[in-house]
C-alpha cells in the first residue's frame, strides 16, 4: 500500500467517518496539534536514559491516550460510536494527578517561575508543555464549535501540568539548578 494517496493535494482531508474537510479547519488543527505533541514526547522519551522502566511506560502510555485523544478529535461526536477506543475518563486525569503529586512530594516547594532549560531533556519537556497547552486551547476552540467529551480537555490540562512537574523532577534526577525567572 502506498503512503500518499493525493487526496490531500487540494487542500482537504478525511475525518474517520468519510467527511471532507479544510485541512485548516479547527477539527484537523486540534488533532494535528495532539500529533505535535505526540511526536515531541516521543522525542522527550529518547532523551531519558536515567529514567526507570515505569516511567518510560508511564509515558509510552500517555503516548497511546495521545493516540485515543487524536480518534475521538478526528471522529464527529456523533460517530463516536463507531470507535472501538479506551475511554478518556477521570480514571486517566487521576493517573496524571497521582504521577504529579509523586513527583511532587520530591521536590523542593515553589515559589517562582522557572525559565525552560537547563538540559536538552528539560526543554523538550517544556516543548511538551507550550505544544500541550496550545492543543487544548484548540480543543477548546472546537468544543465552542461543535459537541466533544469535555474530558479531553481536562486530560490536555492535566498533562500540561505533568509536563511541567515532569520538567522539575528531571531537573532534580539530574541533579541540575533551576533557573528562577
Amino acid at each position: 500500500m502506498k503512503i500518499y494517496t493525493k487526496t490531500g493535494d487540494k487542500g482537504q482531508t478525511s475525518l474517520f467517518d468519510g467527511t471532507r474537510l479544510s485541512k485548516d479547519d479547527i477539527r484537523i488543527e486540534a488533532y494535528g496539534t495532539v500529533d505535535e505533541l505526540n511526536s515531541n514526547l516521543g522525542l522527550l522519551i529518547s532523551l531519558l536514559p536515567n529514567f526507570s522502566i515505569e516511567e518510560v511506560e508511564f509515558l509510552i502510555e500517555i503516548q497511546r491516550d495521545l493516540f485515543v485523544i487524536g480518534s475521538y478529535l478526528a471522529t464527529p461526536f456523533d460517530k463516536i460510536n463507531l470507535l472501538k477506543l479506551k475511554e478518556i475518563d477521570v480514571t486517566l486525569i487521576s493517573k496524571l494527578e497521582i504521577a504529579m503529586d509523586t513527583m511532587d512530594s520530591q521536590l523542593k516547594e515553589l515559589k517562582s517561575f522557572i525559565l525552560p532549560g537547563g538540559s536538552q531533556s528539560i526543554a523538550v519537556c517544556h516543548i511538551c508543555r507550550t505544544v500541550c497547552r496550545r492543543a487544548e486551547r484548540r480543543v477548546v476552540t472546537l468544543a465552542s464549535m461543535d459537541t466533544i467529551n469535555e474530558n479531553l480537555i481536562i486530560y490536555l490540562n492535566r498533562l500540561s501540568d505533568y509536563f511541567f512537574t515532569m520538567s522539575r523532577f528531571i531537573a532534580f534526577k539530574s541533579n541540575i539548578k533551576e533557573t528562577i525567572w
